[in-house]
């Protein structure tokens, strides 16, 4: 081969391999740190950069973007001597690529270090029922003393988080037999004022119950004694109205009385004191009427009770605006005297014959 054209190919390779080591290409994000004869020159930014080759070199490449670092979970004793396992998460980004690489040998492990004694120191001052309710206590404790020495290792630390916290298992059991105390309060409370409501209710129902029937029952009886009194008005209206004379209410009054022990049940009655002021009430009503013009009765009838009447009504003579008889008005009394007395007497006998139920009770016949 032609000595030239090997020249000219070596010269061409030689070419290649310099352009090659001189141009260097950075990606986004991304960070290379030169080291020229062994010694820190620059730092490339992403884009295209040139550097001289042979002489200089990259060190480390580095990502500054934020990342995260999840640690192994780790022992940790709290303050009443209880060994909890707490595995945290950290997120951090590269601030300075110089000092990342120059200022600590691996900066993972440095921080990991760094969060276990830190998290130890602040657990170590807690009890157990703090540690599991002071999560964002811990976490900013932690941010704070990370943050304050990754600083000179041109490192960040964004956020810190306590991932879980695992008591022993003794303890787990005795805070699920706790959580089951406490769940099984709060449901005995619960029935019970469920409970208490319902007997709240229930005497409210009831109270309103009674008002509303003590209402109906008020309101039924004021409109029965409101119609009993029109009933009443009307026929002391009704009677008035027709101008009712003395003997007819005498003669209603005495036709009422042998009702009175009408009923089986009755075994005792009590002869009202008014019954001879009713009888002397009739006598005057006829002595009126004689007085005022001579009565008149059917020829042959007398103001004596019917034989063939067995009952106990007192039977009155009925005047007759035809008749011409006139009935002197002491015969009359007297007459009215002795029948209102056999009225009582008879009254009387059915009193007592109501009080002894072996014994019937009888009308007066003709022969009394």
């Amino acid at each position: 081969m032609d000595p030239v054209v090997i020249l000219t190919l070596v010269a061409a390779i030689v070419v290649v391999f310099l352009v090659a080591s001189t141009v260097r290409i950075v990606p986004q994000a991304r960070r290379y740190n030169i080291e020229r004869f062994g010694r820190y020159r620059r730092t490339l930014q992403p884009g295209l950069n040139l550097v001289l080759p042979v002489a200089d070199r990259i060190n480390t490449k580095l990502d500054v973007r934020e990342q995260v670092y999840s640690s192994d979970p780790r022992p940790v004793i709290t303050e009443d001597n209880l060994v909890v396992n707490i595995d945290t998460v950290l997120y951090y980004q590269i601030t300075d690529p110089r000092a990342a690489a120059y200022e600590v040998a691996d900066y993972l492990q440095a921080i990991d270090q760094l969060t276990v004694t830190t998290l130890r120191n602040v657990i170590g001052s807690m009890d157990l029922e703090e540690t599991l309710t002071s999560r964002e206590e811990i976490n900013s404790r932690l941010r704070a003393v990370l943050d304050d020495a990754t600083g000179k290792w041109g490192i960040r630390v964004n956020r810190v988080e306590i991932k879980a916290i695992d008591p022993p298992h003794t303890i787990k059991e005795a805070m699920e037999k706790q959580m089951r105390a406490e769940r099984d309060k709060r449901a005995a409370i619960l029935h019970a004022e469920g409970e208490r409501q319902a007997k709240i209710l229930t005497a409210e129902g009831t109270k309103q119950k009674d008002i509303l029937e003590a209402q109906g029952t008020q309101q039924a009886m004021i409109l029965r004694a409101d119609g009993e009194a029109k009933a009443v008005e009307l026929v002391f209206q009704a009677v008035h109205r027709n101008n009712a004379d003395p003997k007819i209410l005498a003669y209603k009054y005495l036709e009422t009385l042998p009702h009175l022990a009408s009923s089986d049940n009755n075994t005792f009655w009590v002869i009202p004191g008014e019954l001879t002021e009713a009888v002397r009430t009739v006598t005057r009503a006829f002595g009126d009427q004689s007085t005022a013009g001579p009565p008149t009765v059917q020829p042959g009838e007398a103001a004596t009770a019917d034989d063939d009447d067995t009952s106990d009504e007192i039977r009155i003579p009925q005047l007759d605006a035809g008749s011409t008889a006139s009935l002197d008005a002491a015969t009359a009394a007297d007459e009215a005297e002795k029948q209102a007395a056999a009225a009582v007497s008879d009254a009387k006998a059915e009193a007592e014959a109501a009080k002894s139920p072996q014994v019937p009770r009888r009308g007066r016949t003709s022969g009394d």
